[in-house]
């Protein structure tokens, strides 16, 4: 149940300005024009694969990862896996979404959307109770002296610490940032199906001699027509009165088509920087860069998300006094989990060298704490003390 608290006061009529409005389409209610003639809106764009697989994979990833509340005493960070505010982002942020689907959907729309993320944190007193999202009805006005935010919703003024807010790089989403080559991804596909539609047969000229009478080139057009357009394509053309076909041959960019498609998924890939690999182009991806990959999507695509949304949740979730000794953090061990093998390793590596012990390598595995395992003692050197050497009794001798 959501409990609105007193103190909020009406504001004036919710506006939308120039300098907030996040993006075009927002703003006028119509998609943005592109230079290849194709108005792309959020719907036109996720009907393109690449940018679909995109926002996705960045969303899912982030919200797949394990999340956890810790408490900052004497430099260190302690887990403390019983704070409530974990409720809310592990099991149910309300009623009817549950904390995967708050947290990816977050991350969605700073994708997609110029004003970003952003959810309203439902308290009772200083509690958090319930995480609403909000997309249309909750505006924010930038103050661009000092980059201050004011929020309002429903005609109600919203204190700043009260939102999630998560906003995209540069103020802008990949997905505008992408508009112009989503635009002519669209193109490009929408000529596929136009090329395909016609049985891949390039389009030609029916040549004709002089002095053709009229009724000859209406039946030879619809002769043409009949043969190879609509479901019938492939018959036998009739021609009439000494008429030739002459095909014409495909243009140099119809030449390269699939080159042309490939370097749209690269180009929208950069703009989310993703490497291509990640959204299904393989045309440079082997067996020794997959892995390298990999950790350039964690460090360089996933990373600043995570900081940003680790940072945006720390000032909205926790009270002015835990907001100084408690974090956020999600758990990134998650995407870089190797093979058993691997691990086991690199594990027992880490607790030869003392940098680790037994129960924090166990605990790296899931696995429950045993009784020792926290002394720092390296497991593949003896630890029993040597005897030491027996005295020689100076009554025993030769004189």
């Amino acid at each position: 149940m959501r409990i609105w608290p007193f103190s909020r006061k009406a504001s004036e009529p919710e506006t939308k300005s120039l300098t907030t409005a996040g993006s075009w389409e927002e703003l006028f209610g119509v998609a943005a024009p592109t230079a290849s003639g194709i108005a792309v809106s959020a719907g036109e764009a996720l009907r393109v694969p690449v940018v679909a697989n995109a926002i996705q994979l960045i969303s899912e990833a982030v919200a797949s990862l394990d999340v956890m509340v810790k408490r900052i005493e004497g430099g260190a960070e302690i887990d403390v896996p019983g704070h409530p505010v974990l409720a809310l982002l592990r099991d149910e942020a309300n009623e009817w979404t549950s904390g995967f689907e708050l947290i990816r959907q977050i991350v969605a729309d700073a994708l997609m959307s110029d004003l970003g993320g952003m959810v309203w944190v439902n308290r009772v007193g200083d509690e958090p109770r319930e995480l609403l999202r909000y997309r249309a009805n909750l505006i924010f006005d930038l103050d661009t002296d000092n980059g201050e935010r004011r929020y309002r919703l429903g005609g109600r003024v919203i204190p700043a610490r009260d939102v999630i807010h998560l906003l995209p790089p540069l103020g802008r989403a990949p997905l505008s940032l992408a508009r112009e080559a989503i635009g002519i991804a669209v193109a490009l596909d929408r000529h596929a199906g136009r090329l395909f539609t016609r049985g891949a047969r390039p389009s030609g000229a029916l040549m004709m001699p002089a002095g053709v009478k009229e009724e000859a080139i209406k039946a030879a057009r619809a002769a043409w027509r009949a043969a190879h357009e609509g479901e019938d394509q492939g018959r036998t053309a009739m021609l009439y009165d000494g008429m030739t076909f002459q095909p014409f041959t495909f243009a140099s960019t119809d030449a390269q088509f699939l080159e042309n498609r490939r370097f749209q998924i690269e180009e929208i890939a950069r703009a989310f920087n993703i490497p291509a690999p990640m959204v299904g182009d393989l045309s440079r991806a082997t067996w020794s860069n997959s892995e390298q990959k990999g950790r350039e999507f964690l460090s360089y695509t996933l990373e600043p998300w995570l900081r940003g949304l680790e940072g945006a949740l720390r000032r909205a979730l926790f009270s002015d006094a835990e907001r100084a000794t408690h974090v956020i953090r999600f758990d990134r061990d998650d995407l870089t989990r190797a093979d058993l093998a691997t691990r086991a390793t690199t594990i027992n590596s880490l607790i030869a060298s003392r940098t680790i012990n037994p129960n924090e390598g166990r605990d790296w595995l899931g696995l429950p704490p045993r009784e020792g395992g926290d002394e720092f003692l390296n497991p593949n050197i003896s630890q029993t003390p040597a005897t030491p050497p027996a005295k020689e009794d100076p009554t025993d001798g030769t004189a």
